[in-house]
């Protein structure tokens, strides 16, 4: 008898915990700079290189969290303000938990290997800076839900692209999204208080 009050409690309280994992899925954490999605969606499978002309693969997204977000080296704005802000932000937010910044190059006619190594070195040389044939970086940049389109002709042509930045899991799988906001009198950004602040929350509340 005392044996089988003993099996009952014991799967009374492994239901508790699923019951408890599944209400926090169930109601996400909210954002102040984003918003995450009601489940984790998967990545197309990729094959990239990186400035040190190493392959960057789904693979690479194993064991630990990934900040992506899509530029060129030609940018003349949001590109460097990004990768400065990110710089900003980045010891704080690889204390919450371990943590790539990854530069996906949209550009790879221009954007060489070496021409990234030299500019993510410049803000950061722990970032990660990818790029490969656009065969890959379409669908890649489509699956993460960033867009781009190249503008005008010649060899100065200008690149429009999403200034959003993506969260991807220790799995490979994207959980997130961080906006930018308008704020009065200055032009839409993410904050790094509330990127940081938001990023401890979904590390918190993850579950798998």
């Amino acid at each position: 008898m005392k044996k089988r009050i003993l099996v009952i409690v014991i799967l009374l309280i492994g239901l508790g915990g699923l019951i408890s994992a599944l209400y926090e899925r169930s109601h996400p954490v909210e954002l102040q700079s984003g918003f995450i999605f009601p489940e984790d969606l998967d990545i197309v499978p990729f094959e990239l290189v990186d400035q040190h002309q190493q392959p960057f693969t789904n693979a690479n997204l194993q064991g630990k969290w990934s900040l992506f977000f899509i530029g060129y080296t030609f940018c003349p704005d949001v590109c460097p303000t990004t990768l400065n802000r990110l710089a900003a932000a980045y010891p704080e937010l690889s204390k919450i938990a371990p943590l790539q910044v990854v530069f996906l190059s949209v550009d790879p006619k221009r954007d060489t290997p070496d021409k990234l190594l030299t500019y993510v070195n410049y803000f950061n040389a722990d970032f990660k800076a990818v790029t490969g044939e656009q065969a890959q970086i379409f669908p890649l940049s489509r699956s993460l839900g960033l867009t781009y389109a190249m503008v005008d002709d010649g060899d100065s042509y200008q690149v429009d692209h999403s200034a959003s930045y993506v969260l991807v899991s220790p799995l490979g799988t994207r959980v997130a999204v961080f906006k930018s906001t308008p704020s009065l009198g200055k032009p839409a950004q993410i904050l790094n208080e509330n990127l940081i602040n938001d990023f401890a929350k979904i590390v918190k509340s993850y579950h798998r």
